[in-house]
C-alpha cells in the first residue's frame, strides 16, 4: 500500500511560473474589464486544478513567503539586494490566487520571518518522519 502524500505548493514559485508562462506564449494580455491583469491567476487556478485532478492528494498546502524581513534579510543586508520588484501587474493578481486556493480549501500557510523554502522543508522533514511522502 502507498503512503499518503502531502504536496506543498511554493506559491511564489507557482504564482511566477504562471505569470512568465502567458508572456512568453506571446498571447496578448488577459484583462478585466477595468483594466487588471489575470493571467496569472487564470493559469494558476488551471495547474492547481490540474495538480489536484490528476495527482489526489491526500495532504496539500500552498505556502507563502513572509510578508515581513526573514531572519536572513535580518543577519545579512545583501540578501536577496539584487532581486527586482515583483510586477505590479502580477502583485495586484495575489489576492485574487489567495481567493482560488481558500476556494479550493488549500489551506495557505505562511510564517512571519520565514520564507517558503525553509517551512517547506522543516514540514517535509516532519511529513517524511511520519511517514508522509511529500511531493513539492
Amino acid at each position: 500500500m502507498r503512503a499518503p502524500r502531502l504536496f506543498l505548493i511554493d506559491s511564489f514559485g507557482f504564482i511566477f511560473r504562471a505569470y512568465h508562462a502567458r508572456s512568453r506564449s506571446g498571447a496578448p494580455p488577459m484583462r478585466t474589464s477595468t483594466g487588471l491583469s489575470t493571467e496569472a491567476v487564470y493559469i494558476f487556478h488551471n495547474m492547481l486544478r490540474k495538480l489536484l485532478a490528476e495527482q489526489k492528494p491526500e495532504y496539500i498546502a500552498a505556502i507563502f513567503e513572509s510578508t515581513g524581513p526573514t531572519f536572513r534579510e535580518e543577519a545579512f543586508a545583501e540578501y536577496k539586494a539584487n532581486r527586482s520588484e515583483m510586477p505590479v501587474d502580477l502583485s495586484e493578481q495575489i489576492p485574487y490566487v489567495r481567493r482560488i486556493l481558500e476556494a479550493l480549501r488549500v489551506p495557505i500557510l505562511e510564517y512571519t520571518g520565514f520564507e517558503a523554502d525553509d517551512v517547506i522543508g522543516t514540514l517535509s522533514r516532519r511529513a517524511l518522519d511520519s511517514g508522509v511522502d511529500v511531493v513539492i
